[in-house]
């Protein structure tokens, strides 16, 4: 961990409230990972703490410990320690409300996790862990409105795509640094598993992976998600709000499909199922997400009669991506959801009564297809969108490569007249504002079933970066031949990283798209980019001339 304090009086757009919240939890940080109590061999929260998955009545609490100077993430050493927990609705713990101890054990990576239940709906808490006289950081959490609530709004950060070596996570720190927030959804590729150098070259990464190698084994992914937790603006975040978490392919592999990856290699990387799982067990201990009895992340939280959000797992179930140009792509025995758990979304879509349908989805469900594009910008757009460098618009990792699949779900919106529902997505490192047309081609004069906000990178490479050029120098050219080819998509930017914030009220669901003004600097600035809203009953984007204040 870092001794720089990135929380404190950062420079922002007026638009985003300062938070003294995350300025009470950085000197706990900076006392809890102290060098002399580490040299002591007292144990240490090295790792910060996190909350998520809020409920109306709950929500879930994490930390690591480190026990003992040899106890490292990964090395199964280290004793069994009895972890003291309380949770209080003032930061200075004079009224608590729910305490408890757990035990963190070298079989759990000395990670732990509380389920806290019996709490009132749509109320923050303070909480935190003790270990022998140890005191972790304080964290600040929220729970979910009750379930049959009319309240005026919720709000979520909305992130994706944070690649440790591509950048620092400035956009972590500004989200931190905002009081207004429900929660904060992490929409995949919070970890990456390459190598050091390997994503982007080293010549353009600002600081190395542990272990340096491609991660495959428990120790591997430990190791990795304990270096991300190490990040002070990462720390920051969840310490300010709770986290609702999936993953997307580089928390396993890249393309990562149900029997494989782009990128894992069998017999020289082992067996691909005994990857999986350990990547996913490594996750389960260090995200503060619940695990479903089938150890996937798909799963349903409610935000009062405003939302329910329905959270895909889009790696597990999946068919291996077709050949690009091949027309199984439209197989309807080859699915990106599995059966069971598009059945699932289907009948939570249809029994829901909240005003909006959130989707979170890792990756994109509109249809992308390619205008001319000149060759210098044909190649690092199809990296970014999984397209053959020859131009073909087929994007086989994404809902393009299995159109049964996202005909089927369109067409339940569409038969059973579920409205307002929003896709909300990560994956590509651009930002993006669309319609999802029932047929695309004779769009706008065809229906819209949905519409989808796509978040840019956190700091993953984009099409500037691949160019290795200033923002905005090609990226005019692209965007327009792809929305000349797309007239459902709205907006795209392809140049910038950042974050946003979905604002969802009974009247619109509003994203507002902020950028950070560089990756590769630490204390990077951000501020607002662009907004685009969908109206009740509209399933149509628009866009807004301003921020919700």
């Amino acid at each position: 961990m870092t001794s720089r304090n990135h929380i404190s009086a950062p420079t922002r757009r007026s638009v985003v409230k300062a938070a003294a919240v995350t300025a009470v939890a950085a000197p706990a940080l900076a006392a809890a990972a102290s060098p002399a109590l580490a040299a002591a061999g007292a144990p240490v929260f090295l790792h910060g703490v996190a909350s998520g998955d809020p409920l109306p009545d709950g929500v879930l609490l994490w930390t690591r410990v480190t026990p003992t100077p040899d106890a490292l993430p990964g090395s199964g050493r280290g004793p069994d320690v009895t972890v003291g927990w309380e949770l209080a609705e003032d930061r200075g713990f004079a009224r608590t409300v729910a305490s408890g101890s757990t035990v963190a054990s070298a079989g759990a990576d000395h990670t732990v996790k509380v389920d806290v239940r019996g709490l009132r709906p749509a109320t923050p808490y303070w909480y935190r862990f003790t270990v022998d006289g140890t005191v972790s950081p304080a964290g600040r959490t929220r729970t979910a409105p009750a379930a049959d609530a009319s309240g005026p709004g919720v709000r979520f950060g909305v992130v994706s795509c944070a690649n440790w070596e591509a950048g620092w996570f400035s956009a972590y720190r500004h989200l931190a640094a905002r009081t207004d927030l429900d929660a904060v959804l992490h929409l995949g590729d919070y970890i990456y598993e390459y190598a050091t150098g390997a994503y982007p070259e080293a010549k353009y990464g600002v600081r190395q992976h542990q272990p340096a190698h491609e991660i495959t084994t428990l120790a591997d992914y430990r190791l990795r998600h304990a270096t991300y937790k190490t990040d002070s603006d990462l720390q920051a975040l969840h310490a300010a709000h709770p986290v609702v978490a999936i993953w997307d392919d580089h928390e396993f592999a890249n393309d990562a499909w149900s029997g494989g990856a782009e990128n894992h290699t069998p017999g020289t990387e082992g067996v691909w199922a005994d990857r999986v799982a350990a990547a996913k067990r490594a996750y389960f201990e260090w995200m503060p997400v619940r695990a479903s009895t089938e150890g996937t992340v798909y799963r349903r939280l409610r935000f009062g009669r405003l939302a329910d959000l329905h959270l895909l797992d889009l790696r597990s179930f999946r068919s291996q991506q077709a050949g690009v140009g091949s027309g199984a792509v439209d197989d309807p025995e080859r699915s990106i959801t599995g059966r069971a758990q598009l059945d699932w979304l289907k009948s939570g879509l249809s029994a829901s009564d909240a005003a909006w349908q959130l989707v979170g989805t890792s990756v994109m469900i509109s249809p992308v297809a390619f205008g001319a594009l000149p060759a210098e910008l044909l190649a690092p757009l199809a990296e970014l969108l999984g397209l053959p460098q020859e131009g073909l618009a087929v994007n086989v990792d994404q809902w393009d490569g299995y159109t049964d699949d996202r005909k089927e779900l369109l067409k339940h919106l569409t038969d059973r007249g579920i409205r307002n529902t929003v896709f909300l997505t990560g994956d590509i490192h651009m930002a993006w504002a669309n319609d999802v047309p029932v047929k695309a081609a004779t769009y706008p004069l065809s229906a819209s079933a949905a519409t989808e906000f796509v978040v840019t990178s956190v700091t993953s490479d984009n099409l500037d970066d691949l160019l290795h050029v200033a923002p905005g120098t090609l990226s005019l050219v692209a965007q327009t031949a792809v929305k000349a080819a797309n007239r459902h998509v709205k907006w795209v930017d392809m140049d910038h990283h950042g974050y946003g914030v979905l604002d969802v009220t009974a009247a619109r669901s509003q994203m507002d798209y902020y950028t950070v003004s560089n990756r590769a600097d630490r204390d990077a600035t951000a501020s607002w980019a662009r907004s685009y809203r969908t109206l009740n009953g509209t399933q149509r984007v628009e866009r807004v001339y301003q921020p919700v204040l």
